[in-house]
């Protein structure tokens, strides 16, 4: 959904990151760029005009003109903005940070079962919305959860909800037929008691558009049941649409936060951007997919990391830690310190990549890696498909030959290339790839994944050491994120290895190291 306005914004920090000094004249024409990015992107005007005039005397100032890298500075002040711009806080002050972090996370210190009310317009994808954060309680809190749909409108609503929970492995209220919408939450709340749990989500009805019956009732359902949280759903695609949404639901109803829907969509973005500023409302989560786990706890600093191209290095160690099993990458751990490696592991490296967003997700989120992504997807070089075929090919292999690639000779060949539906060439790429990790497996053993990670951050293709091409203006690569990730592997949160990356540098671009990566190999 950022991509559009990262890209515009990017155009303008090239421009300044590539000129050893700045003039009061070259800031100002800079501003007027971003003004017209924000613009584009369908940020309200208002909010645009209290960005600019933030980050315009800041930018102009004694500090930025005379300092060494002044179109960095200026990079920096307008990460600054737009992190407070979604309601994160910039600066020292822990305490002020400490109490953002909680205001954007959902409250639940009441006694329980707290009762979570879910508001939001039909179509918004509030139902599904309400199974995603049940099962993030779950998992994620430990909590156990209750489902109850007050949608007497729409049967199929109910079923729906019904359907989600059994999904998440969260419980669901019993459908009585003829109950009014008030009369269910009365009964969830009194299920919830009896049973135990310590969430009750009700999930209030949608009209197409607001009207006074749904309003009532709604307002009703909040005084009976005083929700500890009451979230409006709302669709990031509508636009400017949706934050005139959240302020008529607000004037009505003592919302607590929001959670916005489809923002892996192909909208402008900027009613995200404008919805914090708008509403004054903390932004509690995001959905990024169909799937119940596409949701994300909202977080000001990263997101507007990765608007800026600087990735989210957390994000991408979470979504390792979802999807990692424990044991096997201990195992494989194991296996590759014995400098052993092969093709049953790396069918389970492929499926683990899958999981976490395949090539293009995951580089999205590694640091300075955005515009070489842009630049691979122009020259089609990227494609996920690719990773399906290459697991399609190792299925068609017995165990033994799994096991032990040096058996693969010609007839083998040819039966696995028809088997797998691709042709004898798309095998060998295959095990050419799978040496090549074999061979940097052996290393890995020696060194340590973070090692290797550490050699590769520094030695990318064409990047001067201890810097990330790829960031606005080629900045340096933030040491505090490295840290950040190495930490992270050293508890075990991130496989033996993701697929190709390693080597002191990035092997696939151009030699197949990372999966879907095509092309001719980097001359030495």
């Amino acid at each position: 959904m950022f991509e559009a306005l990262g890209d515009k914004l990017g155009g303008v920090f090239d421009g300044l990151t590539g000129r050893g000094s700045l003039s009061e004249k070259d800031v100002s024409a800079a501003m007027r760029e971003i003004r017209i990015a924000l613009l584009e992107a369908d940020v309200a005007l208002p909010v645009v005009k209290d960005f600019i005039a933030s980050i315009k005397a800041e930018a102009v100032g004694e500090k930025v003109i005379k300092s060494i890298k002044p179109g960095q500075q200026i990079v920096k002040i307008v990460h600054d903005g737009l992190v407070q711009m979604l309601g994160g806080v910039i600066g020292e002050d822990e305490e002020a940070q400490a109490e953002a972090a909680r205001t954007s996370e959902l409250n639940l210190s009441g006694r329980p079962p707290v009762a979570i009310l879910m508001a939001g317009l039909q179509g918004s994808g509030k139902t599904t919305t309400t199974g995603k954060i049940a099962k993030f309680l779950k998992e994620r809190g430990k909590k156990k959860v209750l489902l109850a749909s007050l949608d007497t409108n729409r049967p199929a609503a109910m079923e729906q909800l019904g359907i989600l929970a059994e999904q998440a492995g969260v419980d669901f209220l019993p459908i009585v037929k003829d109950q009014t919408a008030r009369q269910i939450a009365d009964r969830a709340m009194e299920h919830g008691k009896l049973g135990g749990y310590d969430v009750v989500f009700l999930d209030t009805a949608g009209r197409t558009t607001i009207d006074e019956q749904l309003m009532t009732e709604v307002e009703d359902i909040a005084k009976a049941t005083n929700p500890i949280e009451t979230l409006l759903v709302a669709d990031a695609l509508t636009g400017q649409d949706a934050v005139e949404t959240a302020k008529r639901f607000h004037a009505q109803l003592p919302l607590t936060g929001l959670v916005l829907t489809r923002i892996d969509g192909d909208g402008r973005g900027g009613a995200a951007l404008s919805m914090r500023a708008v509403t004054g409302l903390p932004i509690k989560f995001l959905g990024t997919g169909e799937k119940l786990d596409g949701l994300e706890a909202f977080d000001a600093q990263r997101l507007a990391g990765r608007i800026l191209g600087q990735g989210d290095v957390v994000s991408l160690v979470e979504k390792a830690a979802e999807v990692i099993d424990q044991k096997e990458s201990e195992r494989l751990a194991k296996k590759i310190k014995k400098g052993k490696f092969d093709l049953d592991d790396l069918s389970k490296q492929l499926g683990m990549m899958q999981k976490m967003g395949g090539m293009g997700g995951l580089m999205k989120l590694i640091p300075g890696m955005g515009k070489m992504k842009k630049q691979l997807d122009a020259a089609g070089g990227i494609d996920d498909k690719l990773l399906k075929q290459q697991q399609a090919i190792i299925l068609s292999m017995t165990p033994t030959e799994r096991q032990k690639p040096e058996l693969l000779k010609a007839s083998r060949k040819k039966r696995i290339a028809a088997g797998s539906g691709m042709s004898v060439q798309e095998v060998n790429k295959l095990l050419k790839m799978h040496r090549q990790m074999s061979d940097m497996m052996k290393k890995m053993g020696k060194k340590g994944m973070a090692g290797m990670m550490g050699q590769m951050m520094g030695g990318m293709p064409g990047a001067p050491k201890g810097a990330m091409k790829g960031m606005p203006g080629g900045g340096d690569f933030d040491p505090a994120m490295m840290e950040e990730l190495k930490k992270q592997m050293g508890k075990g949160g991130l496989p033996g290895n993701l697929p190709g990356l390693g080597g002191g540098k990035l092997p696939g671009l151009g030699g197949g190291g990372l999966p879907g990566l095509g092309g001719p190999k980097p001359k030495k």
